[in-house]
């Protein structure tokens, strides 16, 4: 019986991918946050993770490719829009980085994926205990 590692890494391993540019965008936003003018970025995990797993309905037309990477960014699957974040604070200068509204998602990131990180390397380990006939 073969192995489906779709179903066995579930949602696990693209959330990784997503939460790896999430981390480097705020990274960025991090690094920018005395930039004249720069304009704090960042996904929007939830709606991008949601529409990745979910069949495509309506008047959408969807391009049929016979690599899993034409058409895409590289990655498969991974179409999302990076978006602007509205500042808590108007900054005279121009900048919308917020030092610690970002620092605590960056954190909060490195957490979620550290969970799927884990969860994977749980069902790693278990497929190749039961590959081994432990």
């Amino acid at each position: 019986m073969p192995i489906n590692f779709e179903k066995a890494f579930s949602i696990h391993d693209d959330a990784m991918v997503m939460r790896a540019r999430r981390s480097s965008l705020l990274a960025s936003n991090i690094a920018n946050a005395d930039t004249p003018n720069y304009k704090a970025r960042d996904i929007d995990f939830q709606s991008v993770m949601h529409s990745m797993h979910q069949p495509q309905t309506g008047d959408k037309l969807v391009l049929a490719s016979t690599h899993r990477d034409h058409l895409s960014d590289g990655n498969g699957k991974m179409d999302f829009d990076i978006q602007f974040r509205n500042p808590l604070h108007a900054s005279l200068d121009g900048n919308t980085v917020d030092s610690h509204v970002e620092q605590a998602r960056f954190a909060e990131n490195a957490l979620q994926y550290q969970t799927s990180f884990t969860f994977l390397n749980g069902r790693i380990n278990g497929i190749l205990r039961a590959l081994k006939g432990e």
